[in-house]
């Protein structure tokens, strides 16, 4: 019984209209957090949707030459 409410939660996070997915969030330079954005970062959208966001940084990355 476990297992199934697993498999029902899993297929009603990926299902959701405005879940992206890992890979979309990755690709454009976010990170899947669970709950909020930490300090100097914006939610971007989510990766699954109300629980997973997809975290960016409010600043552009700098490098050093």
């Amino acid at each position: 019984m476990g297992i199934l409410v697993l498999v029902f939660i899993f297929i009603s996070l990926t299902q959701h209209g405005d879940a992206h997915g890992p890979d979309s969030c990755n690709h454009g330079g976010g990170l899947c957090r669970v709950g909020t954005c930490v300090s100097g970062e914006y939610l971007a959208q989510y990766c699954f949707e109300p629980v997973i966001l997809c975290c960016k940084n409010l600043s552009p990355a700098t490098t050093e030459s």
